[in-house]
C-alpha cells in the first residue's frame, strides 16, 4: 500500500515535532505537548529507557526524567540536519542536546540522532533516539565542573553528583 502523504506534510510535521522540543526544552512549552506528536499506540525506543509503548509509556519516563537533573537543564535542540523518506514516511534528524548556560555563558552539548515513523494526520507512531552514552555523561560531567568552579551548583546538582560522581563534588 502506498503511502498517501506528501513531502510538505512530513515536513510540516517534522517542524512541528523540532518546534515542540525546543519550546518544551526552554520552558516556554510543555513535555506534555510532545505526547500530542504521537499515535496513542506510539512505540518509543529510547536508549537507556528501553521500549516505551503508548503515550502514557512515554509519559512515566519523560516527567520524572525532564524535570529533574540533568534532564531539566537540557535547554535546547538545535538542528545539525535532518533527511525525509517520502516513501517510507522515515524523518532522521541530527540535533545537539545543549544544557542550561552554568553562569558565564559556554555551551555544552552532545548530539543524537532521532528517527521519527510518520503515521498521518500530523502525528508519528515510532520515534528512537541513538546517542553516545559516553558523550552524554562527560557532557554533564563537564558542565558540572564548570558550575561548580563558577559557585552556580545548586543542592539538587550537588546531591545528583554526589550520587552519580562522588568523586568530582567537593566537601
Amino acid at each position: 500500500m502506498a503511502n498517501t502523504w506528501t513531502r510538505q506534510e512530513l515536513e510540516e510535521a517534522y517542524r512541528r515535532w523540532f518546534v515542540t522540543i525546543n519550546r518544551a526544552g526552554s520552558g516556554e512549552g510543555s513535555w506534555r505537548d510532545f505526547l500530542d506528536l504521537f499515535t496513542d499506540d506510539v512505540v518509543y525506543h529510547e536508549q537507556m529507557a528501553g521500549e516505551l509503548k503508548g503515550k502514557e509509556g512515554i509519559w512515566a519516563w519523560a516527567e520524572p526524567s525532564l524535570a529533574t537533573f540533568p534532564g531539566s537543564h537540557t535547554e535546547s535542540f538545535p538542528e545539525y540536519w535532518h533527511v525525509i523518506d517520502e516513501t517510507n514516511g522515515t524523518i532522521v534528524a541530527r540535533l545537539d542536546n545543549v544544557m542550561s548556560d552554568p553562569g558565564d555563558g559556554s555551551r555544552f552539548g552532545a548530539p543524537h540522532i532521532s528517527v521519527l515513523t510518520y503515521a498521518g494526520d500530523g502525528k508519528f507512531s515510532q520515534q528512537q533516539d541513538v546517542y553516545d552514552v559516553t558523550s552524554f555523561l562527560d557532557l554533564i560531567k563537564a558542565w558540572g565542573r564548570r558550575a561548580m568552579e563558577l559557585g552556580t551548583f545548586d543542592d539538587e546538582q550537588r546531591a545528583w553528583f554526589a550520587q552519580v560522581y562522588p568523586e568530582t563534588v567537593p566537601d
